[in-house]
């Protein structure tokens, strides 16, 4: 009896069960589980398994990267990037320019990255100084900040010398349109890149390639020296000044990184989108971002790469699952802005209000 039960507890080897639940959390385990209820929902609502699951991949690389911003304020102890509508705006301002010169394919984008990363650093250089003034207080400027910056920023698309009339308004000729269209230029470069289909599922290799880059350099840069030294700042302040690191110069490299990553994501947003938005288009755009951060299992002390990556998956393909499903199901009202509503902000409020260890 007793080898019967050796056996049986080498079967099921609940001590690997209880290290993978401890590892993953509670949290990531239910969404994870409710996702698989949705997809079993939708098959059985006879939906397009192969669109959903190629909308969610999409989705989960088109926003990557401005999930990936939040990585390097947050192991060195600064918060949320609540001000990620700065680094945002940064690249659209790139966007534009490259519009203006009617650059396309790889050439336009690539030039788009290149105009935005001086101003990333520039602006992000200024954030981090006010940051540094507000210690304690970083997540709730952060997010005035962003909210200040997008309002200021309106003037600026309304007076901005762009002359390319397929951007400006038609009646006046200056100005800005609100919606841009990228057809002619580097709209979806990126997901149609080496994509292909598999099982009626279209896979934007370029589009996930790009992120698995980027997810890549985050891990190598956070194991070299400034890398640790940012991961000691955030885990223990007081250690890492005895240790002779600088805390200030640590929190200032954090600051530009995320908003040089805000940048360049929002580039890759928008030639997924196939536009680019402008005026209060990007008011918003950092709370997603957080969710997904925290959903992953990040914390206010403790974020690594893979919980920008877990986040990222679950979060996006909630969202892309949940509405369709949600539409089919309520035949006849459409509560999808709503639901997407619920969803979002639900997941914000959930994951801003749990403990430290998710």
């Amino acid at each position: 009896m007793e080898l019967k039960g050796r056996k049986i507890k080498s079967l099921f080897n609940f001590d690997h069960l209880k290290t993978f639940y401890e590892k993953f959390g509670l949290p990531r385990l239910i969404i994870s589980c409710f996702l698989l209820g949705l997809f079993l929902l939708a098959f059985i609502m006879k939906m397009d398994l192969a669109i959903l699951i190629s909308n969610s991949l999409e989705r989960i690389g088109m926003n990557g990267l401005l999930v990936l911003a939040m990585l390097p304020t947050l192991v060195t102890g600064v918060g949320l990037n609540f001000g990620l509508p700065l680094g945002f705006i940064c690249g659209l301002v790139g966007g534009v320019i490259s519009m203006e010169f009617n650059l396309t394919g790889f050439t336009g984008f690539f030039t788009a990255i290149l105009c935005s990363l001086p101003l990333a650093a520039l602006t992000g250089y200024l954030y981090a100084a006010l940051l540094e003034r507000v210690r304690g207080q970083e997540m709730m400027v952060g997010t005035y900040v962003g909210f200040a910056v997008v309002a200021g920023m309106c003037i600026f698309w309304l007076m901005a010398p762009f002359k390319n009339p397929a951007m400006i308004f038609a009646i006046g000729g200056k100005g800005l349109r609100t919606t841009l269209t990228l057809n002619e230029h580097y709209a979806k470069i990126l997901n149609n890149f080496l994509a292909f289909k598999l099982f009626g599922v279209t896979i934007p290799t370029g589009l996930l390639l790009f992120f698995a880059l980027f997810c890549w350099l985050a891990y190598l840069f956070l194991r070299t020296r400034t890398g640790m030294a940012m991961l000691a700042t955030g885990a223990n302040p007081m250690y890492a000044t005895s240790s002779g690191i600088n805390i200030r110069k640590m929190r200032y490299t954090s600051v530009i990184l995320s908003n040089i990553l805000a940048a360049i994501g929002a580039l890759v947003y928008e030639q997924s989108y196939g536009f680019i938005q402008l005026y209060t288009a990007p008011l918003y755009m950092a709370f997603p971002a957080v969710a997904a951060a925290l959903i992953g299992g990040a914390t206010l002390k403790r974020a690594t790469v893979g919980h920008i990556i877990i986040g990222t998956i679950l979060f996006q393909t909630l969202l892309t699952i949940a509405l369709p499903v949600t539409q089919t199901v309520l035949q006849g009202t459409d509560i999808s802005e709503i639901a997407r509503m619920i969803i979002s902000n639900g997941m914000i409020l959930y994951a801003l209000t749990r403990n430290e260890r998710g």
